[in-house]
């Protein structure tokens, strides 16, 4: 599953760069810890993010949602890639709240990699969050409760 950065194209590689250098621009002064990302947006558009923490820890951001929340705000709203870098020697997975964010705008690539180790993660977003609850997932609950209302009509 961790691979090395070595595996990545050169562009893909330009990418982790970027989420590294989105690292020097984390506000983390109760963790401590420096998380970036850098998005490709559909029209090759790069923009990045990073972590701001907050004395209220649930008001705190994480670099990939501040980076496509950048994103969204430009008007982008389909992504090709995400890199997220930690200062972790074995990349590290986004959390929870993150990967369904993520999810929200498709099945599309993420790196996770290293700022101080060669190691990658390649994987998806599905691959992040199997089974997520989408926006697919409304517009088939939207499909079946229009059949069951249009079955109990009929009798």
């Amino acid at each position: 599953m961790t691979s090395s950065r070595a595996n990545l194209t050169d562009f893909e590689k330009s990418i982790v760069d970027k989420a590294i250098e989105a690292m020097q621009f984390a506000y983390c002064k109760y963790s401590n810890f420096k998380v970036g990302a850098a998005v490709v947006c559909e029209n090759e558009e790069v923009i990045i993010g990073a972590n701001h923490e907050n004395a209220s820890y649930g008001a705190t951001i994480c670099a990939e949602r501040s980076a496509l929340t950048s994103a969204l705000t430009k008007g982008h709203r389909k992504f090709k890639l995400v890199a997220i870098a930690t200062e972790l020697e074995d990349p590290c997975s986004p959390c929870g709240i993150c990967r369904q964010f993520l999810i929200e705008f498709g099945d599309y690539k993420i790196i996770l990699a290293s700022s101080t180790s060669e190691q990658i993660i390649e994987t998806t977003t599905y691959g992040l969050l199997p089974f997520a609850f989408t926006p697919k997932s409304l517009d088939t609950y939207e499909m079946e409760s229009e059949k069951r209302n249009h079955t109990d009509e009929k009798h």
